[in-house]
């Protein structure tokens, strides 16, 4: 009767051992990062220097709900998606 259970048990718990080493190497991580930035997106404000997705440097002009209005030059202003903030820079060397 605790032969077939013991043979189970032995197969299923490598599968466990390698899912809960992925999951602490690989998907924990992820998930930390994805809040921080998210955070750090939902944090914006006017003033606030940003790196898109794209490359492009710019300064946040007004924070609105869905998406940022940002000044990438003198006089030219664009609506971005927050979802292509790829990072906030401190400083913003002048070109």
């Amino acid at each position: 009767m605790g032969g077939p259970t013991g043979g189970i048990l032995q197969s299923i718990l490598p599968f466990v051992v390698l899912f809960a080493i992925f999951y602490f190497l690989v998907i924990y991580p992820q998930q930390r990062q994805q809040k921080k930035h998210k955070e750090m997106i939902d944090a914006l404000a006017r003033g606030d220097k940003i790196i898109t997705s794209g490359g492009i440097y710019a300064e946040v002009v007004r924070a609105e709900a869905d998406h940022l209005k940002v000044k990438i030059a003198d006089d030219v202003t664009v609506k971005l998606s927050k979802e292509f903030v790829a990072k906030k820079v401190e400083d913003i060397a002048k070109v």
